[in-house]
């Protein structure tokens, strides 16, 4: 069942293009990335899903239906832009986001107790929002756009700012949440966080959706048809022109290695047999492409 769509959205900004016939398609419980290069149109259309701006043309629809005013209470939006009152202190802003989501006072105080504690923010609480780091203010607003429990998820670019062990942390709380039944769409620039997380994404650029689908399938579309084999010699390797291409080699301490791509129908199996007469086979594996890789080579098309 799909948890949110956009259908044929477009938006335009005076004389710019934001968005131009855009369409996603997210599944409900799954994790949804949203990809595309700095002015492509992803926070365009995630403010769009979110009610913040208006589309030209176009549908939302949520839970399979278009979406009202109303729904914003659904979702749960952490914004690229981070927005707390300096001055306030940590845990009397906490419960103020908490109570503008319906929750009451002492609801939220018991609630955020728990994610202060989780986050080892604890101590912070009677601490003014200005005394925290970039990261701990970044932690607060993850706390205070989830403890709602919303069914929909969005985060623009929520590892800005983290360092490795709390993007750890953030990246854990987000698959805990999608296996408690939240749908989570996020944008973000790191390709390794979308790789380990995603089921789908979509890449936006120019305005316009240039690639769709779910990570395996994709990578799977965009493979080189290269292999890496590790072999132990016996007698020179000589590869039938047409069928194998050797791409690299190299040799260090009696293991040879060499990056091979099949031709014109080969299949790996073909290779193994070609090899296995002359050298012992240590490893096998075949070179699939990172969706970084496959972002910088559609992204390049474009320009």
């Amino acid at each position: 069942m799909l948890a949110l769509e956009a259908l044929n959205v477009s938006k335009t900004y005076v004389n710019h293009k934001a968005l131009d016939n855009v369409s996603i398609q997210v599944e409900e419980g799954s994790i949804f990335g949203l990809l595309g290069p700095n002015g492509a149109g992803k926070t365009t259309l995630i403010r769009i899903i979110n009610q913040i701006s208006v589309m030209d043309e176009g549908k939302i629809i949520l839970n399979g239906n278009p979406i009202k005013p109303s729904d914003t209470a659904k979702i749960g939006y952490l914004p690229e832009e981070r927005g707390l009152y300096k001055k306030m202190k940590v845990g009397e802003q906490a419960v103020y986001l908490a109570r503008l989501k319906g929750i009451s006072r002492a609801d939220a105080i018991r609630e955020l107790k728990k994610w202060f504690e989780k986050f080892e923010i604890g101590t912070w609480w009677n601490k003014k929002v200005e005394e925290l780091s970039k990261g701990m203010q970044q932690k607060v607003q993850f706390i205070a756009t989830v403890m709602h429990k919303p069914k929909l998820l969005i985060f623009d670019e929520p590892f800005s700012g983290f360092d490795p062990i709390n993007v750890n942390l953030l990246k854990q709380e987000i698959i805990n949440l999608r296996d408690e039944g939240a749908t989570i769409v996020f944008s973000t620039h790191n390709m390794a966080s979308v790789e380990e997380l995603c089921d789908n994404i979509t890449l936006i650029n120019n305005s316009k959706v240039i690639l769709s689908g779910e990570i395996g399938e994709i990578k799977n579309r965009y493979k080189p048809n290269i292999f890496k084999v590790e072999y132990k010699p016996q007698k020179p390797l000589e590869l039938k022109a047409g069928l194998f291409e050797i791409i690299a080699k190299g040799s260090k301490g009696g293991i040879e290695t060499a990056n091979i791509r099949l031709l014109n129908g080969s299949k790996p199996n073909d290779l193994i047999n070609a090899i296995t007469p002359v050298s012992e086979i240590l490893a096998f594996n075949e070179i699939m492409p990172s969706i970084n890789d496959i972002f910088i080579q559609e992204v390049n098309k474009g320009r």
